[in-house]
């Protein structure tokens, strides 16, 4: 064949994108579950720092992640009974497939929908910090549409499962500068100590577009918005609103509230 032909140098060229081709796929294939565990790894860090594990998680070594991690008790909540779900094992449990699976999710109301979400799954996977007496703190998952991304974290409860412990994202892709800012230690700290619902039952809790004077009743309820970063703040307290509400977890918090006054046993 004459190296100077054009169905060789095409050959050739074919031949070099589909072996090029193969080895990336192989190389994705066979580094897929290293990844997966690394997130998972990383998530459990955000975990185990909002739990009140470890005064600073980021500092851990991945083997003390994973031994403190094991101190929580992860547990299935039936959102649709508002009740735990002991059918399935937790760590059987994907939350992501179960909520694109119709058989496994529920199209949530258009007018409840300000997360933008579409659909939730019917059980999610919640975490406990247990204590003698009852819980330490209860750990719920959150998740809702910002401004360019999927945003997702947990949300820590204390006892009373009314007042905020702390709350952070271990996934999103905001604006960088001004967006991401939702991670600034100082605005999460700023949640801790702030209450979800009054003495109705009401849910109060949201994040304000207007500075919030410290005397004011609605102090114990908002957070302020950070500056530049409405879109994204907006979208946090939209998700808030949505899984503390009546269509996400405030229907399992109430029935674990009546169990017993200001101190909610153990699952």
């Amino acid at each position: 064949m004459n190296n100077d032909s054009t169905f060789k140098a095409l050959l050739v060229v074919g031949l070099t994108a589909l072996i090029c081709s193969v080895v990336v796929t192989t190389t994705a294939v066979t580094l897929q579950p290293i990844q997966r565990a690394y997130q998972d790894l990383e998530r459990n860090r955000v975990l185990v720092g909002i739990a009140g594990l470890a005064d600073s998680a980021a500092e851990l070594s991945d083997r003390q992640v994973v031994s403190l991690f094991q101190e929580l008790d992860a547990r299935v909540v039936n959102l649709d009974t508002g009740r735990y779900d002991d059918s399935t094992g937790a760590a059987e449990l994907d939350d992501a497939a179960a909520a694109a699976d119709p058989e496994t999710s529920v199209a949530i109301p258009p007018d409840q929908d300000v997360a933008a979400l579409g659909r939730r799954a019917r059980r999610v996977v919640i975490y406990v910090v247990p204590r003698a007496d009852g819980i330490e703190r209860m750990i719920l998952p959150v998740y809702g549409q910002g401004m360019w991304s999927t945003l997702y974290g947990f949300i820590a409860l204390d006892a009373d499962l009314n007042t905020i412990a702390g709350i952070t994202f271990y996934e999103q892709a905001e604006t960088a500068g001004i967006g991401d800012q939702i991670l600034r230690a100082d605005w999460q700290a700023a949640w801790t100590g702030k209450q979800l619902y009054d003495a109705s039952g009401a849910l109060r809790f949201r994040v304000s577009n207007q500075a919030v004077d410290p005397q004011s009743p609605e102090a114990n309820y908002h957070v302020d918005a950070i500056s530049g970063a409405t879109v994204t703040t907006d979208a946090v307290s939209n998700l808030v609103t949505y899984w503390l509400g009546e269509h996400g977890f405030q229907p399992f918090i109430d029935s674990q509230r009546e169990r017993t006054d200001n101190n909610v046993q153990s699952p």
